[in-house]
């Protein structure tokens, strides 16, 4: 067989009419008459809603598509002048390394070291650059004194973090990753874009990321918006964030600053501030005047909230946790929830947060300190017994769907209680309607989307009608209007008496829907007050790797703290 005749071209990625169906959906275009090129040494960032074809567009470009994902593949993708089609990923791998959006699946070796060197070593790269190449990567992920960790052993966001030196430490022309912020905290997305940047300023790496924040795509050299299997715009990240009624009509989360002065003074999208410095700087200008007698409307209604909370459900004292490592997680954590309170609990990457929040339902037990919920002591009372109050949705809602049908699963907790079936099928519709999967009784659960996965594990725990529901990163991997839809139905849940306890990275999902807020640093609580308390702290929250979402910022700036654009169009609306 002939080889591919090498096109000499500055363009290390070429996309020529590229249309793909996937074999278990051959009526479906996944991505549908692509055509794109992206110079050497740019950093695209590419956005879309769930389904507009990203994931695919990135596995077209190492060949995954169509050498392992199979279906109709028409037009080509060139690498470096070299066409994909018909070239192994391994060989390819030289070219592009991909950070996987599953990046858990990405990671296998026992320990942090031996994850780094695996590529390096594969290419046969000498043992002294082997070894220069992970102490530069172990620096740029911020994985320093890892090196011995085995991954299994560390935080979601650190292994996140690992996936993606993996990839840097083979030293690719092109790097593409795949949602790689999904499960890191505030400042670690940012990080992540500013390696990008790093990288992209002291190299010739070429950086694609597939991205659903909005903030760190201002970052980019390029953004480009896809929907529907086609791409939509592609241009100037500053130009096209700040067409707030494109990025609304799309389902990508708008900028929080131009929508804001978009909606308060109507001006032309060009002119439009992007973030809270040039906020700042408008609001200054234009004169804007805060309502004072507006803010204090608010704070009146979140005082009588706080005094319709009721009776103390869960207390925490003293708790220590130590790993059978070593590692002290929780170091001396006391604090009480009450009945309907919605609590978010914050940190970095490693903080803790799970561990905590693990002891609250026996799956783990306190090395030091008590957990009492409802009264009972977890030391004394096993998870199936604590269970009765108490529900965990965990983070990736594949850890926990493992029954063949929707009914079963959601049916799977009542069942073992030893619910009659009749009350068993009551407590299914109730919970399945609770989550809006009406209807999906007889569907295969890992044949829905990501969105659809996590409320049915939502229903699955709502079906033994728990007290408090735990919720760990209940908007992972969701695109924002899948974001906005499981954060309206947990506050809902909320609102119908569940006292709600969440772990979060998303900060303005934090900030528009609980009512307090908990910061982990290093084991240790630093911070618990009304959400509006705490984002007043910015400075604060910074040393804990969290950041206030823009309006937020741009408030404490002016004056005082909002949670949301509603509530500062509320509190400045009529007075332009």
């Amino acid at each position: 067989m002939a080889k591919d005749k090498v096109i000499q071209s500055k363009n290390v990625i070429e996309i020529n009419d590229l249309t793909f169906s996937y074999k278990a959906d051959p009526g479906k275009k996944a991505v549908d008459n692509i055509n794109l090129v992206i110079p050497k040494g740019q950093f695209v960032v590419i956005m879309g809603p769930s389904g507009a074809g990203k994931s695919t567009l990135a596995n077209s470009l190492n060949g995954l598509i169509p050498g392992f994902l199979k279906g109709k593949y028409i037009g080509e993708v060139l690498i470096n002048g070299k066409k994909v089609k018909g070239r192994q990923v391994s060989e390819m791998a030289r070219e592009i390394g991909l950070v996987f959006q599953d990046f858990e699946a990405q990671l296998f070796s026992t320990n942090v070291n031996l994850e780094l060197a695996f590529g390096p070593e594969n290419f046969q790269i000498e043992r002294e650059e082997i070894v220069r190449r992970i102490n530069h990567v172990l620096k740029t992920v911020k994985l320093e004194g890892f090196e011995k960790r085995q991954p299994a052993t560390l935080s979601g966001g650190q292994k996140q973090r690992l996936a993606i030196g993996s990839v840097l430490a083979t030293y690719p022309d092109i790097i593409c990753m795949d949602e790689p912020t999904t499960d890191l905290d505030p400042i670690g997305k940012l990080g992540i874009f500013n390696i990008a940047k790093e990288l992209h300023e002291s190299s010739e790496f070429t950086l694609l990321i597939v991205e659903h924040e909005t903030e760190e795509a201002l970052n980019a050299d390029r953004l480009i918006i896809m929907g529907g299997g086609k791409i939509l715009k592609d241009g100037k990240p500053e130009l096209i964030l700040s067409d707030v009624q494109f990025t609304d009509s799309v389902g990508i989360m708008s900028l929080q600053i131009p929508s804001y002065f978009k909606r308060l003074l109507n001006i032309s999208k060009d002119k439009l501030p992007l973030d809270p410095k040039s906020g700042v700087s408008m609001f200054l200008d234009k004169k804007i005047i805060f309502n004072e007698d507006k803010y204090k409307e608010i704070i009146k209604s979140e005082d009588e909230r706080k005094a319709s909370y009721g009776k103390l459900i869960l207390t925490v004292n003293n708790l220590v946790h130590i790993y059978p490592n070593g590692n002290k997680a929780v170091d001396d954590i006391s604090f009480d929830i009450r009945e309907r309170e919605f609590m978010a609990i914050l940190g970095h990457n490693g903080s803790g947060k799970t561990t905590l929040v693990k002891h609250f339902n026996s799956l783990l037990s306190p090395t030091e300190g008590n957990v009492k919920v409802y009264g009972n002591n977890t030391r004394e009372h096993s998870i199936f017994e604590i269970g009765k109050d108490i529900g965990y949705v965990f983070q990736n809602p594949d850890h926990q769907i493992f029954a063949d049908t929707v009914f079963e699963e959601v049916a799977f907790s009542p069942k073992i209680r030893g619910i009659k079936d009749e009350e068993v099928k009551v407590r299914v519709a109730e919970a399945l309607k609770a989550v809006d999967l009406e209807g999906y009784e007889e569907e295969d659960p890992f044949s829905l989307s990501k969105g659809e996965r996590q409320r049915v594990a939502v229903a699955s725990i709502l079906s033994a009608r728990p007290k408090i529901i735990i919720l760990d990163e209940p908007t992972t991997g969701l695109d924002y209007s899948e974001q906005k839809k499981m954060m309206e139905l947990i506050k809902q849940l909320n609102m119908a008496g569940h006292t709600i306890i969440m772990i979060t990275h998303t900060m303005w999902v934090v900030s528009e829907y609980a009512h307090r807020v908990a910061v982990i640093r290093d084991g240790r609580v630093i911070m618990d007050d009304r959400t509006r308390i705490v984002f007043a702290e910015e400075e604060k929250l910074k040393k804990s790797f969290l950041r206030t979402p823009h309006i937020v910022s741009l408030s404490n700036q002016v004056g005082k703290t909002v949670l949301s654009v509603g509530e500062m169009l509320a509190c400045t609306g009529g007075n332009k």
